[in-house]
């Protein structure tokens, strides 16, 4: 893996890679290797996942639920 263990990381470190790294997908996804690209995918799941662990209780928006999308489309 490249960079720091994200559970080394603080909270705010740990925001500033997601936010590096969320920045960055579509480039690498666009342009990047198959290695860049899988080393990229690993990296951001590493990173979600340590966010995930430390944030089990985050607040979800109701629209961005899988109920929330069905009312958004049944009011088109």
């Amino acid at each position: 893996m490249t960079g720091v263990e994200p559970s080394r990381l603080d909270d705010q470190q740990l925001m500033k890679e997601l936010e590096t790294i969320h920045r960055t997908r579509h480039d690498t996804l666009l342009h990047g290797s198959s290695d860049a690209l899988r080393a990229h995918n690993d990296r951001m799941a590493s990173l979600e996942g340590e966010f995930l662990r430390r944030n089990p209780e985050r607040m979800v928006a109701a629209g961005r639920t899988r109920e929330g999308a069905r009312e958004r489309s049944s009011g088109c």
